[in-house]
C-alpha cells in the first residue's frame, strides 16, 4: 500500500485534538508542581500558583490546539506536495485471518 495523499483539514483537526491533550497534560502537571512549590514557603504565593494553574488548564489546550492545527494543516499539504513528487509512503500490512 502507498499513501500517495491525506486529507489536509482532516490531518489538521486530529493534530489539533492530539495537542490540545497534551497542553491538558502539561497543565496538569503545571498544577501539580505549581502547588508543591507554592506550599514550601507557606506564604501567599499558594493562592496566585493555584490561579496560575486554573488558567494554564484553559490557556494551554486551546493554544496548543491552535497551533498543533496550523502544524496538521501545514504538515499535510507539505505532505502532499512532496508525495506527488516521490511517489508517497509505501506500507506493508499483513491482513489479520478471522
Amino acid at each position: 500500500m502507498v499513501i500517495k495523499r491525506v486529507a489536509v483539514l482532516k490531518l489538521a483537526v486530529f493534530q489539533m485534538v492530539l495537542m490540545a491533550i497534551f497542553g491538558v497534560i502539561l497543565a496538569l502537571l503545571f498544577m501539580m508542581f505549581g502547588a508543591m512549590i507554592g506550599n514550601l514557603g507557606g506564604s501567599p504565593v499558594a493562592g496566585v500558583m493555584g490561579m496560575a494553574g486554573i488558567a494554564m488548564l484553559i490557556i494551554l489546550p486551546i493554544v496548543y490546539g491552535v497551533i498543533g492545527f496550523i502544524a496538521g494543516a501545514i504538515g499535510g499539504a507539505l505532505y502532499n506536495l512532496v508525495a506527488s513528487m516521490v511517489g508517497g509512503i509505501e506500507i506493508e500490512v499483513d491482513q489479520a485471518m478471522p
